[in-house]
């Protein structure tokens, strides 16, 4: 939710949306593969569940500090560089990215969705409508988070404001990457 509010006080709500996409589809495909078995082989396998971990804290603290580095003025040099980060490719890679590297995702979806499978009648179905009626929740926070994040980019002018803007979220995705390192699998 952050990354996608993120995306949107940077580059606005119709950019914002490559962004929710590669999120989308990376849960999706987590949900997908946990209900196929894939949770269960993770905890099988001594160890894959840690370093899964280990790249999820990795990349949370990588997002913090660039977002604790990032310029504060308006305008930022908007060159080749900025362009190529805001390209529709780049925001779907960067939500993607957050996304899947989310182990916990997994242990939320072993946790989560058996207590609504009925043993009796086909899984396949049962974990289609749980994974659409997920996404489909999940896709109505982010774009309420987006529209937040473009209302808050016109607050987000003064150089002040959006160099404070930018180390709170740093802060917070790297209180992210503490959290999950401090965590361990149930």
């Amino acid at each position: 939710m952050l990354h996608v509010m993120t995306r949107s006080v940077e580059f606005g709500f119709r950019r914002s949306m490559a962004a929710m996409a590669g999120c989308m589809l990376a849960i999706t495909l987590v949900l997908a593969a946990s209900a196929a078995g894939l949770t269960a082989l993770l905890k099988a396998i001594p160890g894959a569940f840690e370093v899964l971990r280990y790249l999820g804290v990795g990349y949370l603290v990588y997002l913090g500090i660039k977002a604790w580095r990032s310029p504060a003025s308006p305008d930022h040099g908007k060159g080749e560089h900025v362009a190529r980060q805001s390209s529709p490719a780049a925001l779907f890679r960067g939500g993607f990215t957050i996304a899947i590297s989310n182990p916990k995702l997994l242990l939320f979806a072993a946790a989560f969705f058996p207590q609504f499978i009925d043993p009796a009648q086909p899984k396949v179905p049962q974990f289609a409508i749980l994974v659409g009626t997920f996404a489909v929740i999940e896709m109505l926070w982010y774009c309420t988070y987006a529209l937040a994040g473009g209302s808050l980019s016109t607050y987000l002018r003064r150089p002040a404001v959006k160099r404070m803007f930018n180390r709170v979220t740093g802060s917070i995705f790297v209180g992210f990457g503490a959290a999950l390192l401090s965590s361990r699998a149930a």
